[in-house]
């Protein structure tokens, strides 16, 4: 059986970065209010707006963070609603409560961020999904990871089965491998693919091609911006309405990187026309997520 890699592993594979420690975790709690002055202002965020699709408040960032200064950045940074999911789903459920109008609760299949790995053979995953699914409304299941053949899984059968039943868009951190299973589990589903598979372009136009019904974020990628490289270019040209962005706070000091990677993808959409830029921007995960949508999830 192919191991399953950890998150980490994932991440720095596609980055090369290494994750901030613990202690840089206190020392961004302490300095937080300078931090928070330094995310673009309101009248500069104004300039495009942005749909940030994938955004994290677990628990730890909920110990670093209070949920209002959370709600902060998120207003400063000029987002205009936020696709957010916490391990535990209580972090979710504090934003939600202080700006409906902001937050799109999404349920991820974790009572803690350990559970990354282990999720997939954990059948008292299951109760906990149906537990908050009794107790809540979500517009997606996940972000969740299942790589190749572990999407065939009981325990993500169920859940896949579960997103089914109450019409929820899946968030995958999968390989395109994972991606075909799940479709073939559900043929109708509406899968938001998370950092595009970590795919290159090649691969994720043939994936688009095949899959209407599949949209990429692009949380933690970077090779697209800048001047918009022309392999990127001609994809997101060719598929408009699939993509959309999302900064991905996977530790709690991605929090304060909102602002940042909300100008920093400002400034690559600046360089394709507008009506795509719009489109990457905020409109195709409108789209996807309708605000009529959004209200039955509140």
């Amino acid at each position: 059986m192919r191991p399953v890699p950890s998150e980490s592993t994932v991440r720095a594979r596609a980055s090369g970065a290494a994750f901030a420690t613990r202690s840089g975790a206190a020392l961004a709690a302490v300095t937080f209010a300078a931090t928070l002055a330094l995310v673009p202002s309101s009248a500069v965020a104004a300039e495009l707006p942005i749909f940030d699709a994938h955004i994290h408040y677990s628990h730890d960032a909920v110990d670093l963070l209070p949920p209002s200064e959370a709600i902060a950045v998120l207003r400063k940074a000029g987002i205009r609603r936020a696709l957010v999911s916490s391990s535990g789903d209580g972090g979710t459920q504090k934003l939600l409560a202080l700006a409906p109008e902001l937050i799109l609760p999404s349920l991820r299949p974790y009572r803690s961020r350990g559970e990354i790995g282990s999720w997939v053979r954990d059948e008292s995953v299951v109760a906990f999904l149906e537990e908050r699914l009794a107790a809540s409304r979500y517009v997606a299941l996940g972000e969740f990871h299942v790589y190749g053949a572990d999407a065939d899984l009981p325990v993500v059968r169920k859940a896949v089965a579960l997103a089914r039943k109450h019409s929820l868009v899946l968030h995958a951190h999968s390989d395109a491998d994972a991606i075909e299973r799940l479709f073939r589990q559900y043929p109708d589903a509406r899968i938001l693919w998370a950092h595009s598979g970590f795919e290159r372009p090649n691969g994720i136009a043939a994936m688009l091609k095949k899959h209407p019904k599949l949209w990429c974020d692009l949380a933690f990628r970077s090779e697209h911006g800048g001047d918009v490289p022309a392999e990127w270019r001609a994809l997101f040209e060719a598929f408009p309405d699939r993509f959309m962005v999302g900064t991905d706070t996977f530790t709690p000091e991605r929090w304060y990187y909102v602002g940042e990677h909300a100008n920093w993808s400002r400034a690559w959409l600046a360089k394709l026309p507008a009506p795509l830029a719009e489109k990457i921007a905020w409109k195709n995960a409108d789209a996807l997520f309708p605000p009529s949508v959004a209200r039955a999830a509140k």
